[in-house]
């Protein structure tokens, strides 16, 4: 073979490549992951749900992708999210971060798989026909938060005995934001204690809301469980050391950023359980087959070391309880 030829052959070649790259880059599944959180915030889940991916045979860019999207608390993006996933198109879509996405993610599409991970009755939202048989393309992992309001707030009562009025901090923006401070006002009057409720819609809301509560000498504050404030959790736990609030959260992030007590399903699991399902569903199972999963187990997280700066004695009982202590 004349050089000339060769070299000709050898570069019809090397063309060739990025083309045949980009095509099986192609053929892999796309998932569209839509969330109302931040991508730092969120960055624990995400790693849990590839563990979920990963444990069905599932890598990112060796045999699947994944698209992010992120309305970063802002609800009123997520349609426009959400359509742009099924444009790339996405071969399903992981909705996290509240039921939001969920809901927005169903709108958008009748037939792309959809797996959710959210807080809120499914069956009551219309997102599901039952948790054991969903029906349709939707199915999910909740952690049930809204029915663990009245158990935190008990939890809080035996940390601060002493405390009668209890600050809620709640993200206005936030769909069903008035359920759990209705639930707790109930489960309040039954511990002789005063809810009141303080509403934020950003991130720069957070330090006014503190001061508030500071100048109307709040003893405690309940932060509800929100994705919103999750993706926030160092900075709402940093204001809470800097007013001396003695404050409950819903998930173990909190605990690990310096919260003082946390009290919730494991987060993390149910992002790998959402993980498992979308490698099933991309091997060929189907949403209408797979019930809606919930916890069985719920974590109590005690932070001495903040108990200790707050001034606060733990009850040995809380102590012995709990399934993680932080000194």
């Amino acid at each position: 073979m004349r050089r000339r030829d060769f070299i000709k052959l050898v570069g019809s070649a090397v063309a060739g490549w990025p083309h045949a790259a980009r095509a099986q880059h192609a053929a892999f599944p796309t998932i569209g992951y839509l969330s109302n959180g931040t991508s730092v915030g969120f960055a624990p889940m995400v790693a849990a749900f590839r563990r979920g991916l990963n444990e069905t045979g599932y890598v990112e860019g060796r045999n699947c992708t994944i698209e992010f999207r992120w309305a970063e608390g802002h609800e009123e993006q997520l349609p426009e999210l959400a359509a742009d996933l099924i444009r790339q198109p996405a071969s399903l879509i992981a909705a996290t971060g509240g039921s939001a996405p969920a809901l927005a993610a169903k709108a958008a599409t009748k037939t792309i798989p959809i797996v959710f991970t959210g807080g809120q009755d499914p069956v009551q939202l219309g997102l599901v026909e039952s948790l054991g048989r969903p029906g349709g393309n939707v199915t999910g992992v909740i952690n049930i938060a809204p029915t663990l309001a009245a158990k935190r707030l008990e939890l809080l009562h035996e940390l601060v005995p002493t405390v009668s009025v209890i600050a809620v901090l709640v993200n206005a923006g936030a769909m069903g934001s008035d359920e759990q401070p209705a639930e707790l006002e109930t489960a309040a009057s039954r511990l002789g204690k005063t809810i009141r409720v303080f509403k934020t819609s950003s991130e720069d809301d957070f330090a006014p809301a503190f001061d508030a509560m500071a100048r109307q000498g709040i003893g405690a504050l309940y932060v509800i469980a929100d994705p919103f404030f999750t993706s926030r959790a160092a900075r709402l736990v940093a204001l809470a050391a800097q007013y001396a609030i003695p404050a409950s959260y819903s998930f173990p992030t909190f605990a690990a950023a310096g919260g003082l007590m946390t009290y919730g399903a494991d987060l993390a699991d149910q992002h790998r359980q959402a993980g498992i399902y979308a490698g099933r569903i991309l091997k060929g199972a189907k949403p209408a087959d797979l019930p809606v999963l919930q916890p069985t187990k719920f974590d109590l997280a005690i932070n001495l070391k903040t108990a200790k700066a707050l001034g606060l004695t733990v009850p040995q009982g809380l102590v012995v309880a709990a399934d993680q202590v932080i000194e």
